[in-house]
């Protein structure tokens, strides 16, 4: 996908892609256990998919819950009970990168993306 080296005309390149090739863009990787079931470093994230948050701020790392949003847009996920405190003291969703994010449970309920899997464990 990365046709340049320069960052500026990648950023470019992400910034004016089509719907269809942004999806794709929004991709964590799955956990050692999904990786060995299915081997595939990692999937596009999608609403219903259980992550856990690997990096990024202490307070957040480790917390694992279910994807409630995907942003394509910018590429990032809101996850259940990852919230941030506003200046009036209510509490918000937080977004979190989706490469910051380990899938460590798959929603398998969409056929097209159950047998899109199934096609990497054969051979």
């Amino acid at each position: 996908m990365v046709k340049s080296s320069k960052a500026r005309k990648q950023r470019k390149a992400l910034f004016n892609a089509p719907v269809h090739v942004r999806r794709r863009t929004v991709s964590s990787h799955l956990s050692e256990a999904l990786m060995k079931e299915h081997r595939k470093r990692s999937v596009p994230v999608i609403k219903g998919d259980t992550v856990m948050i690997a990096r990024g701020d202490a307070d957040i790392v480790g917390t694992e819950g279910k994807v409630s949003n995907v942003d394509t847009k910018t590429g990032r996920i809101t996850v259940e009970g990852v919230t941030t405190t506003k200046a009036d003291g209510a509490q918000t969703a937080r977004s979190v990168h989706a490469s910051k994010v380990v899938i460590t449970k798959l929603d398998l309920s969409d056929s097209w993306r159950k047998e899109k899997l199934q096609r990497g464990k054969e051979g």
